[in-house]
């Protein structure tokens, strides 16, 4: 059975002119000539996405959108109608987000958090801003130091809710971030804390050593390109690790820390060094 606005694997029927027709049980689903994969013939399997044309043909490609059908994804809108607006999400023909699927007046060039479905009325993969009931804390899938995806929601007082795993929220606070953020980034991170009410604080990167260990090897890395010597330490500006590390000083400290204990690198009042 085929799944609208998801990957399907399906077989090759024929080969014509324009592209191949594959198998949906019935006259066959096209795969235009500019997404057939080199060397596919007939009796072949190939992966696509399936989804309706400009003329409300169901159509296939090997292009792969910005989500399928469940995700919840950023994008920017690219042009507005009295219906609706349309967004980017990657393939020839843009989502469609009805005017009564707005929460916002979404204008072109911004960029909207959305949930891709299916319209019940016209089996067409849409979009809809309105994503709440979609998501909730009632039971957690994640437990304090798990790894999650992070998709930036929207800013508040105290930092960034974030949407944790397509599935949960969680807030981001302004403390524990050290590089720009913005609705709509994506991020790796780890539940910090799960508090009364399955309230969640997250954080960016790693948990404890493992976010050190990946990071000392960036340091270590950017030691031996900088010639053994990079005049940063432990009484460094923030901001100044920060803006040549991509991390905060905390962890900065920390990694450093963990080199020297190991008698890689020594450590300055000029900056830190590579032991040969």
């Amino acid at each position: 059975m085929i799944q609208v606005g998801r990957y399907n694997t399906l077989k090759v029927l024929r080969k014509v002119e324009f592209g191949v027709f594959l198998d949906d049980g019935a006259d066959g689903i096209l795969l235009p000539k500019r997404f057939v994969p080199p060397g596919l013939e007939p009796g072949d399997e190939v992966k696509v996405f399936i989804y309706h044309d400009s003329e409300d043909r169901l159509i296939a490609t090997t292009q792969e959108p910005a989500g399928i059908v469940g995700d919840i994804v950023a994008l920017k809108a690219v042009s507005v109608t009295r219906q609706g607006a349309f967004l980017d999400w990657g393939l020839m023909k843009d989502i469609f987000v009805p005017r009564s699927r707005q929460i916002s007046v979404m204008r072109v060039g911004g960029m909207y958090i959305v949930r891709i479905y299916v319209d019940e009325q016209t089996g067409r993969v849409a979009a809809t801003e309105k994503i709440e009931s979609f998501l909730s804390n009632d039971n957690l899938e994640v437990k304090e130091k798990d790894l999650v995806d992070i998709l930036v929601y929207r800013r508040t007082d105290i930092g960034y809710t974030v949407i944790i795993n397509g599935r949960h929220t969680g807030v981001l606070h302004f403390n524990e971030i050290y590089r720009n953020i913005q609705v709509g980034d994506r991020a790796k991170g780890f539940i910090k804390t799960i508090r009364p009410e399955n309230k969640i604080d997250v954080v960016l990167g790693e948990p404890g050593y493992n976010r050190v260990g990946s990071e000392a090897d960036k340091i270590l890395g950017l030691l031996n390109t900088q010639g053994g010597f990079l005049p940063y330490h432990d009484k460094s500006d923030p901001e100044d690790i920060y803006d040549y590390f991509g991390m905060s000083k905390k962890t900065f400290k920390m990694a450093i820390g963990n080199l020297f204990r190991q008698k890689v690198i020594e450590i300055t009042d000029h900056g830190i060094r590579l032991i040969k």
